[in-house]
């Protein structure tokens, strides 16, 4: 079968907290090729079961990353590839790198899609979705890279216990 992405990498390190995961991956810069990269890695972070009540968040800003990075930054070219960075650990949370081989962009020059003008825009809401979801989102490599980050917070369950539950 001819995957549309690459596992570079998959590895484990063992911490007092629990095993951390660490993924590297790439995907060829086509829109088919997505979902069933994001599946994939969505397999590996559940399957660590780190963050378990959150886990749809990280799903959808890995999707809109993936699909910003096609599209966007790759324009779809079939020569390119996107790289992804996953790193999952136990009591802490996740953080996610997606890097893509275009020309880049300036993330201050994103229009606001909850403006009045842009409601009605068909896109422009991925960057915007991807901040409501994740703790941390931000730029690097002239808008080449979009750096994604979930924490983890204990919090007293009503038990009298300590659990672990992402910041919301």
């Amino acid at each position: 079968m001819n995957f549309p992405y690459n596992l570079s990498s998959v590895a484990v390190e063992r911490s007092s907290a629990g095993p951390i995961l660490q993924v590297e991956m790439s995907m060829r810069s086509e829109t088919d090729a997505i979902l069933p990269s994001a599946n994939q890695l969505m397999a590996l972070i559940m399957e660590s079961r780190c963050m378990p009540e959150i886990e749809s968040d990280v799903e959808m800003a890995i999707r809109e990353a993936l699909a910003n990075a096609v599209l966007h930054g790759n324009l779809r070219d079939p020569r390119k590839e996107v790289r992804i960075s996953c790193r999952v650990q136990p009591g802490r949370g996740i953080s996610i790198v997606v890097r893509d081989e275009g020309q880049g962009f300036d993330p201050t020059t994103v229009p606001n899609p909850t403006a009045i003008e842009n409601v009605l825009s068909l896109s422009g809401r991925g960057i915007h979705l991807m901040k409501a979801l994740m703790d941390e989102v931000y730029f690097e490599r002239g808008g080449t890279a979009v750096h994604m980050s979930k924490r983890v917070r204990q919090i007293d369950s009503l038990i009298g216990g300590r659990e672990n539950v992402a910041t919301r």
